[in-house]
């Protein structure tokens, strides 16, 4: 597809679709097996529509009948067994019918609350990291003062979304096809920019909480690389495709450190500082590239481009104009002060 919103439209119903269409081919095809046993035992029914005369093929799907009435626990009736070998599959069919209720029922509430709890820190991240999320922007919209507290309290949030996607994710693999429902949001981006984030306080930025990002980045990466082995991504061709690409070039390193230093963020400083970095980049990124290129979900750029429509942006100019005027109104409130005292001396 040319179009990218119908492209990633036709993504998000992927999960979905495919979970409920894998739903329905476990019914038929309990309905096919139970029905080919009925017919192994030469169709061991009174059926008054089908007579002892019949075919092969009207006699199998007589069976098929019976073994989708008893399979749905709907008893007809209509249809009745022969031989007690006969009445004992029907017994059993229709415990598994009830058994596939109560997994249908007890399967789904379990993926979605997963998916939702999996949602809403990726759209709390929003006006943390923008969208789409990108390292350079969390660490700029946290360089206030106190910004550090809130940065270490984020990463440890993150360390335990991480977690419990290491959990999630692996059991129920399915759910990695579950795209959010946000534009320019991705379980994948969201947990790259986060390791991106973390290899920055490693291993360029100074005086920053590089102990919980550390903690942060072991249980991201150990999520990452769990999920490319669900997916067997080091035997397709998505895995040597990544090996070309490159997140952050050499030439685009100084427009990193340009923006960390306009975030008023100390730098390292030091040589060594690039190769620490890509180092660092080369215990994830592989195994993120090839995630992306495998559930066709784009990955965050180090440094994004400006967006004309950032509501953080617009905020952040009406809370400085707002200080300026009140610092402007204080100022004139004191010159006047000044001036009616001058008059009295």
């Amino acid at each position: 597809m040319k179009n990218p919103k119908a492209r990633e439209q036709s993504f998000s119903i992927y999960g979905p679709l495919s979970l409920l269409m894998l739903l329905l081919i476990w019914a038929l095809l309990l309905i096919l097996g139970f029905g080919l046993f009925f017919f192994s035992m030469g169709s061991p029914f009174a059926d008054s529509i089908v007579g002892s005369g019949a075919g092969a093929w009207t006699r199998f799907g007589s069976d098929l009948y019976v073994s989708g009435t008893t399979l749905g626990t709907l008893g007809l009736g209509d249809v009745l067994p022969r031989s007690p070998l006969a009445r004992t599959l029907v017994i059993c069919e229709a415990g598994v019918g009830l058994g596939l209720v109560a997994l249908v029922i007890g399967y789904l509430p379990v993926l979605y609350q997963a998916f939702s709890r999996r949602e809403v820190s990726i759209a709390l991240l929003d006006a943390r990291a923008g969208s789409p999320p990108t390292a350079i922007e969390l660490l700029r919209r946290h360089s206030f003062e106190g910004g550090d507290h809130a940065l270490e309290a984020l990463l440890s949030e993150w360390e335990r979304w991480s977690a419990e996607i290491l959990e999630s994710h692996i059991s129920y693999p399915i759910l990695c096809y579950y795209r959010s429902q946000h534009d320019n949001q991705s379980w994948l981006s969201a947990l790259v920019a986060i390791l991106d984030t973390c290899a920055l306080l490693i291993s360029v930025l100074e005086e920053r909480p590089s102990r919980q990002a550390q903690l942060t980045f072991i249980m991201a990466r150990h999520a990452l690389i769990d999920l490319c082995q669900v997916f067997h991504l080091q035997q397709k061709k998505t895995w040597q495709n990544q090996a070309q690409q490159d997140r952050l070039p050499t030439s685009e390193f100084d427009l990193l450190c340009s923006a960390l230093a306009d975030a008023h963020l100390r730098l390292c400083g030091d040589p060594a500082t690039l190769r620490r970095l890509r180092t660092i980049r080369s215990l994830y990124e592989p195994h993120a590239l090839a995630l992306a290129g495998y559930l066709r979900m784009p990955l965050p750029a180090w440094i994004a481009p400006p967006r004309e429509k950032d509501q953080w942006n617009l905020l952040t100019r009406l809370r400085s104009e707002a200080v300026l005027d009140a610092e402007q109104a204080k100022t004139g409130v004191t010159s006047s002060f000044l001036r009616e005292d001058e008059h009295s001396h």
